[in-house]
C-alpha cells in the first residue's frame, strides 16, 4: 500500500527559515496557539505542511499596515 502526502513535511527548523523565522519562535507559537498554523506531531517531532506554511504566508500577506488587528 502506497501512500502519498499532498504536500511535504518539514522539521521545524525547516519551517521556519521557510518563513525567515527563529525556531524558537514558531515553537512559541505552537504552544500558546498564537496563529492558527496546523502541524503534525510525528513521535516527539512537531512536522509542517509545506501548504500550510504557503496558505499561513497568503492570509498574513497585507496591502497596508495596520490591516491586522
Amino acid at each position: 500500500m502506497s501512500v502519498t502526502l499532498e504536500s511535504p513535511l518539514l522539521s521545524r527548523d525547516d519551517a521556519a527559515a521557510y518563513l525567515g523565522i527563529h525556531t524558537q519562535t514558531l515553537a512559541l507559537w505552537a504552544s500558546c496557539g498564537r496563529y492558527d498554523l496546523p502541524f503534525a506531531k510525528i513521535g516527539r517531532r512537531a512536522m509542517y505542511r509545506k501548504a500550510d506554511l504557503d496558505e499561513f504566508i497568503e492570509r498574513r500577506t497585507a496591502t497596508q499596515t495596520g490591516a491586522f488587528d
